[in-house]
């Protein structure tokens, strides 16, 4: 494809989604063989930002596109149908961009949407290790004389290795003159001093995310570089219902790949059943029936996920107002539909990468073709956060219209 500055600027969706196409055919050629060899596809990362496809959701006041969460859903499972890995690292980089958006200082939204503009990447060091739950952080902001240090080890920090910025949660435990105790998301340079980025991550799927360890030495951080995240995450703002919208794309994006590749194996290389009758496999009326009802499953987890992205725009202020009826709540709605377009996803990514060998037969299993990624990238990817739970929020909505919860995961 034509290679572009990194100070390139995408104006419509129209355009995002036809470079984002564009690119996930380049990817798919490698896809198999970066997966294989854990090769990390820092080229590959530097042409999303080249292209502007990370930029996509920069508020127009600041020179950016200003596309709603649909359209990055959209991008995201295009990507994702191509090299679920890549699509993954710059989840978190729309997730905290939007944080930016929400709660962050105008200047340092200038400053880091600037960055992003010209080509800059975000990524999360927030996960961690031996808390009771993953809602415990011991990461800690202790002030200093010139602001604060930043402490702590920070796991599963998905895009980290191919980032600019890091976005590490902290709590601050004292009250300063300008910030209240609670938890901060602090936006440091990702080599700054005090900051080691691991590669570590070993997941037997989603291997080239650079979803490794990050460890933090006393680092320094300004006062306007912490964004308080209560206010983001605990009221109604949509920032869950984001984040995990674009979870959902990722999942439905492995599903259509995975549906993909399996139609291209039968195609060109799979033989018929001999009590078929038939010279080809696509002749197969068996075989035509199981991708059939692959191909509605499919479709199913894409209608929902668009279905999802819509309310998730009309949660966050980029839908029509017309379509929001007077007693609705479209935050809770959003979160409902995402909840549920997250069900429907998880159960597609995982049957449709599993029966790509049903479909496929013997030859499909082996190990030179490595098409055994689409299953290992889905049940990677689906245990991020537990569809159980999606299933009682949707139940109590329905049951007793009683509203999801504000805590960023759902």
């Amino acid at each position: 494809m034509t290679r572009v500055s990194s100070s390139a600027r995408i104006a419509t969706a129209r355009e995002a989604v036809a470079i984002a196409r564009e690119l996930a055919t380049e990817f798919s050629a490698g896809a198999a063989q970066r997966d294989a060899q854990r090769r990390l596809p820092f080229e590959e990362i530097e042409q999303l930002s080249s292209t502007g496809l990370l930029a996509v959701t920069v508020p127009h006041r600041f020179g950016g596109a200003d596309l709603p969460p649909s359209v990055v859903a959209e991008l995201t499972a295009i990507i994702a149908a191509a090299d679920p890995s890549i699509a993954q690292i710059p989840h978190s980089h729309f997730v905290y961009l939007n944080l930016l958006r929400l709660g962050a200082s105008d200047d340092l939204q200038k400053r880091i949407f600037g960055t992003v503009l010209d080509g800059g990447r975000v990524a999360n060091a927030q996960s961690e290790r031996g808390g009771r739950t993953i809602a415990d952080i011991s990461t800690r902001l202790t002030p200093t004389g010139g602001g604060f240090s930043l402490d702590g080890d920070k796991f599963y920090a998905t895009g980290s290795l191919f980032a600019d910025t890091l976005a590490v949660l902290a709590r601050l435990e004292v009250e300063t003159d300008d910030h209240a105790p609670g938890e901060y998301v602090a936006f440091i340079p990702a080599d700054a001093d005090g900051v080691e980025r691991v590669d570590d991550w070993n997941g037997m799927g989603q291997r080239t995310t650079g979803s490794g360890t990050v460890r933090l030495r006393g680092v320094h951080v300004g006062a306007d570089d912490l964004v308080a995240r209560a206010p983001a995450v605990s009221g109604a703002t949509g920032y869950g219902a984001f984040a995990q919208l674009l979870h959902v794309a990722i999942d439905t994006g492995i599903a259509r790949g995975a549906l993909d590749a399996a139609a291209e194996f039968v195609r060109s290389t799979s033989r018929p059943w001999f009590e078929a009758g038939v010279e080809r496999a696509v002749d197969d009326p068996l075989l035509v029936q199981r991708f059939g009802e692959l191909g509605v499953d499919v479709a199913s987890a894409e209608a929902t996920l668009a279905a999802a992205g819509r309310s998730v725009d009309r949660a966050t202020g980029f839908g029509d107002p017309d379509d929001i009826e007077p007693d609705a709540d479209p935050v809770a709605e959003a979160s409902i539909a995402v909840a549920a377009a997250k069900v429907v996803a998880d159960r597609v990514a995982n049957s449709v990468t599993s029966a790509l060998f049903e479909v496929s037969g013997t030859r499909s299993a082996g190990a030179d073709l490595n098409l055994n990624r689409f299953w290992r990238d889905a049940r990677t990817h689906t245990l991020h956060d537990p569809v159980r739970w999606k299933y009682q929020h949707i139940g109590r909505y329905v049951l007793r219209d009683e509203k999801p919860p504000l805590h960023g995961v759902i």
